[in-house]
């Protein structure tokens, strides 16, 4: 039985370093996406005074902290309240951290989403076997499982895992799926991709994209079109129809 959890969102990731080009992204996108997602490289720059005007720029999408934090579960926890002020819906942690870490960091933020990340969809088979790790599916598996029983309200994996990760993680939990490319999109520094009409079939709630839209000669018409796609996936599963086509 198909469980319509409604349909998945779309957060953009403000990939850059330059506070004006992040300001002109959200303020020309806001309309077209659900999430403002911002990373390292501009929190480590501009910190809150830059999440701030983001925000203020456009405060309609939801606040996506993406810092993968990854420490013992005290310092977690304070970098966790030193944000708090920031109100983010999405704050992510590595699940390698394990489970006191992520119960840390869900209990100091509990009206976040604490999302953990599993496995880094930059990383192939052949990396996960030089960490002395198993294969990505298995690992993602395996850390989303802890990682949700002790407080993660959201996990990130790539596409390629989402449908594993369902049955594990419940209905309750959003699946994050990065690495969401179309069909002609280059692959950067990304190995594990789907293109948006792919994930949205395999169980993602929250697709991020980047490049392909900030990139892109005209971003407003690439973010509909990726928005488009992921409508007709969400019709193809209502349907019951599990044909996954090249969109």
């Amino acid at each position: 039985m198909i469980v319509d959890r409604g349909p998945a969102r779309l957060a953009l990731a403000l990939d850059t370093d330059e506070l004006e080009t992040a300001l002109d992204w959200a303020r020309s996108l806001a309309h077209d996406i659900d999430c403002l997602k911002i990373g390292l490289q501009f929190y480590l720059r501009y910190g809150a005074p830059g999440v701030a005007a983001v925000r203020e720029a456009a405060p309609e999408p939801d606040l996506f902290l993406d810092l993968k934090l990854h420490d013992i579960p005290a310092t977690v926890r304070g970098a966790v309240r030193a944000i708090e002020s920031l109100e983010p819906g999405y704050l992510t942690v590595h699940a390698s951290g394990g489970s006191a870490m992520i119960a840390a960091a869900a209990s100091a933020l509990p009206r976040c989403r604490i999302t953990a990340v599993t496995v880094l969809t930059s990383l192939r088979p052949m990396d996960m076997q030089q960490l002395g790790l198993g294969n990505p599916a298995d690992t993602a598996a395996r850390w989303a499982g802890v990682a949700t029983s002790c407080g993660a309200g959201a996990v990130v994996c790539s596409a390629q895992e989402a449908a594993r990760l369902r049955p594990i993680v419940g209905d309750r939990v959003e699946i994050v799926t990065p690495g969401v490319r179309p069909a002609d999109g280059a692959l950067a520094d990304q190995a594990r991709v789907a293109t948006p009409y792919e994930a949205v079939l395999a169980g993602a709630d929250l697709l991020v994209v980047g490049r392909p839209i900030t990139r892109a000669e005209d971003p407003v018409q690439a973010t509909r079109a990726i928005r488009e796609s992921m409508r007709e996936a969400r019709a193809v599963l209502l349907s019951g129809n599990d044909r996954v086509g090249q969109h």
